[in-house]
């Protein structure tokens, strides 16, 4: 299933996008305007593919027709840097250099964006860039699991804009400040369940800037793969159903490399994954900021 989170009428609802991205509304199934219980009870979740498989056309109405939201409110985005693998001459070991532990850091909850909101790039950005990535959506309580039954623990798929200030970043040892600007953590369209992926570790992520392919890898070359990063994170803290695992970013091209351009208002960039479908965010100037009256 294709789940969403959506805003239509002024009301907040929950549904599954079928066929011609037609919407099977949930409500009444689980919290109208949460997913969260619902990825976290399997019955619930039955209950709701039920209804999908029921619905032989959808609802009234489609994806274009409502304004969808983050499919989740996570408690906590964890993401992870430089896990993707670069290109290797042949010959060499591609697994020469990998590092032996995982490179966490977080996006605050401030970061979060919807699929459908534009990202304000902040007076203070200097070198605002984009990282396409899997996003993994936990459903079930994790702690301390193992590696064989940590994707059990995995509700479903979505993809994350893991937007970040590369200035900032290099400010100081900690990457912070330059990840979570306010909007920095674009996340949708919708949560693919995992019964619809065979293999996280078979999918194409690529990412277009201004209609120009800057980014184009599988999954398949990531060095920790989705299990063991929810088995590993599981370990320290323990993940609860809506928290967001965002896998990491393939390299840029090497064109789009040597061609960085900051981003700017105006740009659009989409993240597409196979299997899922893609992401588009759209970056502007900053809202005018009104002077704080003076008290009397």
């Amino acid at each position: 299933m294709r789940l969403v989170t959506y805003r239509h009428d002024g009301r907040i609802h929950t549904g599954a996008v079928v066929g011609d991205e037609r919407i099977v509304p949930l409500d009444g199934i689980a919290d109208a305007a949460e997913l969260t219980p619902l990825l976290a009870d399997p019955v619930t979740l039955a209950r709701a593919a039920d209804r999908v498989a029921a619905a032989e056309s959808g609802g009234p109405l489609g994806v274009a027709d409502v304004e969808l939201l983050a499919p989740v409110r996570p408690g906590k985005i964890l993401c992870l840097g430089y896990n993707y693998r670069g290109h290797v001459p042949d010959g060499t070991d591609p697994t020469a250099n990998d590092p032996d532990f995982p490179d966490v850091f977080v996006k605050t909850p401030n970061t979060l964006a919807g699929p459908a909101e534009a990202v304000q790039i902040a007076h203070a950005a200097l070198d605002v860039d984009y990282e396409g990535e899997l996003a993994l959506v936990i459903g079930r309580r994790a702690r301390d699991v193992s590696v064989e039954d940590a994707l059990d623990h995995v509700a479903g798929y979505t993809i994350l804009n893991d937007v970040s200030d590369r200035a900032w970043q290099r400010r100081q040892s900690q990457w912070a400040l330059g990840k979570c600007f306010d909007g920095f953590a674009p996340l949708g369209p919708w949560i693919v369940t995992r019964d619809e992926i065979d293999d996280p570790q078979d999918l194409l992520v690529e990412v277009v800037r201004e209609g120009v392919v800057t980014v184009s890898q599988s999954t398949s070359t990531t060095i920790f793969p989705a299990a063991f990063v929810v088995h590993y994170l599981s370990t320290v803290m323990t993940l609860e159903p809506g928290d967001v695992i965002s896998t990491g970013t393939p390299q840029k091209l090497a064109e789009a490399q040597s061609d960085h351009r900051p981003l700017a208002p105006g740009d659009a960039v989409t993240v597409r994954i196979s299997g899922i479908g893609e992401l588009t965010t759209t970056f502007i100037a900053p809202a005018l900021v009104t002077p704080t009256e003076a008290p009397a």
